[in-house]
């Protein structure tokens, strides 16, 4: 008789699933600790569902198809000097923010996945995790290699993984990514593969890659084209995590609900880099930061949203003071950069005029009334020599670690936005009503918080100065990575360039 053929879901099902066992002479429970502690309720594995179903055999086929187009293209770009068809060189800018605020997040999913990928007694779950880890380290490695021909001639770009760490304004994302690495394994895929992958990643790779290809820099828009297909299912995971977690057990909805809150708000203020990118470092703009949180959250993740409510999920708490916070985030994180620009990693500038009649154009309810003011001030005192510097530290959101220099939304977008918490006797600050409930859920994690501003007063960074701490403990070219860009090293070269060309 012959053999039936297997169809591919009962292939899959071979290939994967049935690699798993049972365990004879340990209790299962022992071998997945993590599992429960959440108050997570898991009745049945196996209605994980995989939607692409790919085996390992064919993932490192088309991944090496991927691999091998990326670098022929990566290639091409270095030996035809690609750092000369930017279209501008304050372009750069943003690839180091890029590659000292992103691609170590890459590493640090890698390292999470790879983490909780143990932790699960399902097999799809663990397979899926296994996967997204692999990818992450893919994404890292071909960021790295395709910023390294900025790094032969432009500063800034050494030294990006001791930068990640140490860097006052880097805690921002690694706190981010420390914070979901340290809860349990349920609330890590919540965190990263559905608030982030699903819900916020629109607004962060799209922005980048177009203004990319805006840019003339192709090789950004080539690692980024080559990681979208990684990034689909990376969105599917997340989508399908928060299904099989609601339809798993009832007391999950509660959690799950309080989670996507927690990380929601932690994702919006983490994106507020990225609209201060898509505003001011871009020299040509693809789109302002309000358009962008329009059209991927406000319609995109409505739908997703609304779709969930018949599991009884509802918007992200908050959402409503997001919705205002567009007109406002963009311009106060980068006038925050301004201020600070003599102990940032990167330059700064002021807007040009067309730069400003832009933002007036794409913000006109906000733009005139609050920061034009604002930027052509700063622009009197830079021309009568007295270029504006904060020499205080900011005082630092316990929580989010942004400087807490953002406002009002819903009362007075002229005052400042302070809370505050007791714990043990001690005060806590926070930015927002959003940090101070997460903060108030979980205060013995949140009190541990490494803030950048503390360890430099505490004397914790290299030395008693500014001139100390980044030249000893950050290991920045004092005078070049930092400061205007106007007069830099990188526009020095950049001009001496193209006055060859």
């Amino acid at each position: 008789m012959a053999t039936k053929k297997l169809n591919i879901k009962d292939k899959y099902r071979l290939l994967t699933r049935d690699l798993d066992w049972e365990f004879s002479y340990q209790d299962r429970k022992d071998a997945f600790p993590f599992e429960e502690f959440e108050g997570i309720k898991i009745t049945d594995w196996s209605k994980w569902e995989d939607p692409f179903r790919l085996t390992m055999d064919a993932y490192w086929k088309y991944q090496s198809e991927k691999e091998k187009k990326l670098y022929a293209i990566f290639d091409a770009f270095a030996q035809n000097n690609g750092q000369l068809n930017v279209s501008d060189p304050r372009y750069v800018n943003a690839i180091k923010l890029f590659l000292t605020a992103v691609t170590p997040l890459e590493y640090q999913a890698y390292q999470g996945y790879a983490h909780v990928g143990r932790q699960f007694g399902g097999i799809g779950a663990r397979i899926a995790s296994q996967m997204q880890s692999i990818d992450e380290l893919r994404h890292v490695q071909t960021q790295i290699h395709a910023m390294s021909h900025y790094n032969k001639h432009f500063d800034g770009f050494q030294d990006w993984s001791h930068m990640h760490d140490r860097v006052w304004y880097l805690s921002v994302p690694k706190s981010f990514f420390e914070d979901a690495r340290s809860a349990g394994p349920f609330e890590f895929l919540l965190a990263i593969s559905f608030s982030f992958e699903y819900v916020l990643t629109n607004l962060l790779f799209v922005p980048f890659m177009s203004g990319a290809a805006h840019n003339g820099d192709m090789a950004t828009v080539t690692f980024g084209f080559s990681a979208q297909s990684d990034e689909a299912r990376h969105m599917t995971l997340g989508l399908e995590i928060i299904k099989f977690l609601l339809e798993q057990h009832e007391d999950n909805l509660p959690i799950v609900q309080k989670w996507i809150d927690k990380w929601f708000w932690r994702g919006t203020r983490l994106l507020s880099i990225v609209g201060m990118m898509m505003d001011y470092m871009l020299p040509n703009k693809v789109m302002s930061w309000k358009e962008a949180w329009e059209m991927y959250f406000e319609e995109a993740g409505g739908a997703l949203f609304k779709d969930l409510s018949r599991y009884g999920i509802r918007m992200p708490k908050y959402s409503e003071v997001i919705e205002k916070e567009k007109e406002h985030v963009s311009h106060q994180a980068w006038w925050i950069f301004y201020n600070f620009g003599h102990a940032a990693g990167f330059h700064t500038w002021i807007p040009s005029d067309e730069e400003l009649d832009w933002l007036s154009e794409k913000y006109p309810d906000t733009f005139d009334k609050y920061y034009r003011p604002r930027w052509e001030l700063a622009k009197k005192m830079e021309a009568e020599g007295k270029r504006f510097y904060s020499t205080g530290l900011p005082q630092l959101c316990q929580v989010c670690q942004v400087p807490m220099t953002f406002t009002e939304m819903d009362k007075d977008p002229g005052q400042i936005s302070y809370r505050e918490a007791m714990h043990e006797g001690e005060r806590y600050h926070m930015c927002s009503d959003g940090c101070h409930d997460i903060f108030c859920e979980e205060p013995e994690k949140y009190v541990q918080a490494w803030l950048p501003v503390h360890q430099i007063l505490q004397g914790n960074c290299g030395g008693p100065d500014l001139e100390q701490v980044l030249s000893d403990y950050y290991r920045m070219n004092v005078g070049a990575d930092n400061m205007d860009f106007k007069g830099s090293p990188d526009e020095q070269r950049w001009n001496q360039w193209k006055g060859m060309a």
